[in-house]
């Protein structure tokens, strides 16, 4: 079976639907993931790109950000790379309120098993109950 890895744009054409033609080549794509004719692959640096395209460019709240994030991660037809931390990070993200980005370094320091993350940002890292690297 053919993969295909698919690009922030077209998860972003799809979502914003603000190219017809555009948003219409994304939903066949994702129609033909959905009945098997094509495998889909994508990964957390797209995911990345759509939660700050979304809201620094549409304006998009944070939490209708992680739903379109979670609605990404269950497309049938498609697979994540790092899936169960993209999944983690997700709902770290719901549950603390901070950015995607910031749950994702959690969620992965949480899954490589790393006693503290260093960071400049430690206020989101606390709200992420994450240890942190003392200076």
């Amino acid at each position: 079976m053919r993969r295909v890895f698919v690009d922030a744009n077209v998860f972003l054409r799809f979502f914003t639907q603000d190219d017809d033609g555009q948003h219409e080549k994304a939903r066949a794509l994702f129609t033909s993931a959905g009945a098997g004719k094509i495998q889909l692959v994508s990964g957390p640096p797209v995911l990345f790109e759509v939660a700050w395209t979304l809201r620094s460019a549409y304006a998009v709240s944070s939490g209708r950000i992680l739903d379109i994030l979670d609605a990404i991660a269950a497309f049938p037809g498609l697979s994540l790379s790092d899936e169960a931390t993209v999944l983690s990070a997700i709902s770290l993200a719901r549950e603390s309120g901070v950015e995607f980005a910031d749950a994702y370094i959690a969620a992965s320091a949480q899954s490589l098993g790393v006693d503290q993350v260093a960071t400049f940002n430690a206020k989101d890292f606390k709200r992420l109950d994450t240890a942190l690297y003392h200076w």
